[in-house]
């Protein structure tokens, strides 16, 4: 299959790239690592007017340690994420998640920002984004915004992101000290997109959990949090009862859709699993 016929312009500024967004009345697209953008041309699910090519502008890769967070450019790719110790010293559940993401030619590819822009309820680091209380930075002409990833992802391939704008990066604040954590996934091949896939993180102090963190992927149009489950968690002594408490909470609220990979009872049943496991895990072995 071939894509339909488009204008390219690969921009060497920022500036440039925002320009360019801003004249196409809405008929562009962004072009960062073209991993999930290529596919949708080849089907022709997007048929855009222009691909605008941000691989070129400087600064908008890399990873910065920056005071209680860490800032990660829109075109850092997926293996650098991976193999970053920065990531690995504050963010181990990220370093352990990027191993699921696609496959290693994906991975050299593919970037964060556009992982995060194209925003598949299925897709790892959205469900991190969500987890980890992300903050993405965005710019167009009217300057920057500042998103929590809470209000981002809007629906299944939907985002804040308006027509004219570019993702430019998202900043991770540090967990606090003691903080577990555990990463879950269900996948039929190693490679595919989650059927089903758990986040956990769990601090504690004094042998009680002082915060917990539950996030979902896979089952439902956008990655999920589950508060209600989290609060049952804190103040507590984590053993088997109260993650199976917490675990039968996410499984009785969550709403996954049934299709090829499994029906909504399959997922619903695997969640509960999931998340008990990764509750119990997080919980005993600190990061």
């Amino acid at each position: 299959m071939k894509p339909p016929p488009f204008k390219y312009l690969a921009a060497r500024t920022l500036d440039e790239a925002i320009d360019a967004l801003a004249c196409s009345d809405g008929e562009a697209k962004v072009l960062a690592g073209g991993q999930s953008l290529v596919p949708m041309l080849n089907f022709r699910l997007l048929e855009p007017a222009w691909l605008v090519d941000i691989n070129r502008i400087p600064g908008l890769d890399g990873i910065q340690d920056a005071a209680g967070s860490l800032h990660i450019g829109a075109l850092t790719r997926h293996k650098t994420t991976e193999n970053a110790p920065l990531i690995a010293d504050a963010f181990p559940i990220v370093t352990a998640a990027m191993s699921h993401v696609a496959h290693f030619g994906v991975r050299n590819r593919g970037t964060i920002g556009g992982s995060l822009a194209h925003a598949d309820p299925a897709a790892e680091l959205p469900m991190l984004a969500m987890l980890l209380d992300a903050s993405i930075t965005t710019q167009s002409g009217k300057g920057k915004r500042t998103i929590a990833a809470k209000d981002f992802f809007r629906g299944s391939l939907a985002t804040a992101l308006e027509p004219t704008e570019i993702l430019t990066a998202v900043t991770l604040p540090k967990l606090p000290p003691a903080t577990g954590w555990s990463f879950e996934e269900i996948s039929r091949r190693p490679g595919d997109f989650a059927v089903a896939a758990v986040a956990v993180t769990i601090t504690q102090q004094g042998g009680r959990c002082t915060d917990a963190r539950i996030a979902l992927a896979g089952v439902g149009a956008t990655p999920i949090r589950f508060p209600q489950a989290e609060r049952t968690l804190i103040g507590q002594t984590i053993d088997a009862a109260m993650a199976n408490a917490a675990a039968a909470i996410v499984r009785d609220q969550c709403e996954p859709q049934s299709d090829l990979q499994g029906s909504a009872d399959y997922r619903r049943h695997l969640v509960g699993h999931l998340v008990a496991r990764g509750i119990d895990v997080a919980a005993g072995a600190r990061s």
